[in-house]
């Protein structure tokens, strides 16, 4: 079947793999981002000097494998953000896929191809990978539903990495039920590292999570579908915009319904602010110990916006970063208690919708500066997250966000699914 491609979601709309002729998700296509490795494809990453110094791959990512064992095939490989480091999705090398459901704004990245790909309908459902956002920003900005697991919950064998401590893979598609099968595949309970471990980012920080009480596992059942408490952080939603916020407080009743109790309470004693510049900084020194030698190497050409960013991870390499790894430790602690196994939070995906198309490099900040002090939450704890599209303003796409315990991905699935419909 030919490939529809006049979104320009994919770099490489004629990869095809056969799935399965058995399996929950038999005759059903999904897309992969450029980053997962597929036998004899050589992945882009975003950056021609990416792929001419790398060569194809020998072996499918663990995650491929098990989606083509569950029936659903393969077509096409996805555009990305050069080397994962952005939320916009504009490529200054492979151009900017087409927001299907926001014309004339930004897709999101950096998985923005898989997400114009299930947003087109050119695909059942995508693969992306979120390490600050890039699966939940670009699903808000293309009206699509997203989820980022538990890190660690679902197998990064064979994906390229952007800063490990942070990694994930992601998954999207249009419909909750699909999302929530294609996580019944992919996650995986003993591949989740031990709570009582002590996790060393790619810098030799090391980041003590003893202590913090464990979830179930993502891999098993949830033990029921119900939510005892949500919580409705007032910082967070201070950062949408009214109208925006206005949009989405209209949806909490279907999630309200379910749960026995709403509580408004304030996430972050330090401020979102502070939360999001730990993030960074412990991102960025992740990021340049992955990448950086290769960069000294191949002097690649970035994009302005990631020329500068690779910058200033260069700028902060081998600095003493024990100070934000404390404070990473303690914030994760704090919201795995808070949320535990039956509790989340609602926030915002992001403050509005998408962006309009060739914005200048500081409002493109600013608006992602928004996003990753919303997006930082899960990801310095490690918790998983599901964002749901909301008709916005104008009706543009935007995005509600629930945010479950560490390891109860099922539950959290499971339970929105019941309770969104």
């Amino acid at each position: 079947m030919i490939l529809d491609n006049n979104y320009g979601a994919f770099i490489a709309p004629e990869l095809e793999v056969s799935g399965s002729r058995q399996g929950e998700l038999k005759g059903l296509r999904f897309a992969v981002k450029d980053v997962f490795a597929v036998a004899g494809h050589s992945s882009s990453a975003g950056n021609p000097a990416w792929l001419r110094s790398h060569r194809p791959s020998a072996a499918h990512a663990a995650a491929v494998v098990k989606l083509l064992e569950a029936g659903a095939s393969l077509c096409g490989a996805a555009h990305t953000d050069e080397l994962m480091y952005s939320l916009g999705g504009e490529n200054a090398h492979y151009g900017t896929p087409v927001n299907p459901r926001g014309a004339g704004r930004i897709p999101g990245g950096s998985s923005s191809g898989s997400a114009v790909a299930v947003a087109s309908g050119a695909v059942d459902f995508a693969l992306g990978t979120d390490t600050g956002g890039s699966v939940r920003v670009p699903s808000a900005y293309c009206g699509v539903y997203g989820f980022r697991p538990t890190h660690g919950a679902a197998a990064m064998e064979g994906v390229i990495p952007l800063a490990p401590g942070f990694d994930t893979v992601g998954w999207m598609a249009d419909s909750l039920e699909l999302l929530e099968v294609v996580g019944r595949v992919l996650l995986d309970a003993g591949g989740m590292a031990s709570e009582q471990a002590d996790v060393t980012d790619a810098g030799g920080v090391s980041l003590s999570l003893s202590g913090i009480t464990s979830g179930s596992g993502s891999g098993a059942a949830p033990a029921e579908d119900r939510m005892s408490r949500l919580y409705l952080p007032a910082d967070c939603w201070a950062l949408a915009e009214p109208s925006s916020a206005a949009c989405l407080k209209r949806e909490l009743s279907r999630l309200q319904a379910t749960a026995d109790e709403t509580i408004e309470n304030v996430v972050s004693a330090e401020g979102l602010k502070s939360w999001m510049d730990v993030f960074r900084e412990l991102q960025a020194s992740e990021i340049w110990t992955t990448h950086g030698e290769w960069i000294r190497q191949e002097q690649p050409e970035f994009g302005p916006d990631i020329a500068a960013r690779f910058s200033w991870a260069a700028s902060i390499a081998g600095q003493d970063h024990s100070r934000a790894a404390a404070l990473r430790s303690e914030i994760a602690g704090r919201l795995r208690q808070l949320l535990g196994e039956d509790r989340c939070l609602v926030i915002p995906t992001v403050p509005g919708p998408a962006p309009l198309l060739g914005g200048d490099l500081q409002q493109l900040e600013r608006n992602r500066s928004g996003a990753m002090m919303l997006s930082c939450i899960a990801g310095l704890a490690g918790l998983p997250q599901i964002t749901l599209p909301v008709e916005g303003p104008e009706g543009l796409p935007l995005g509600l966000s629930v945010i479950g315990g560490h390891g109860q991905d099922l539950r959290l699935l499971s339970w929105v699914r019941s309770a969104w419909y």
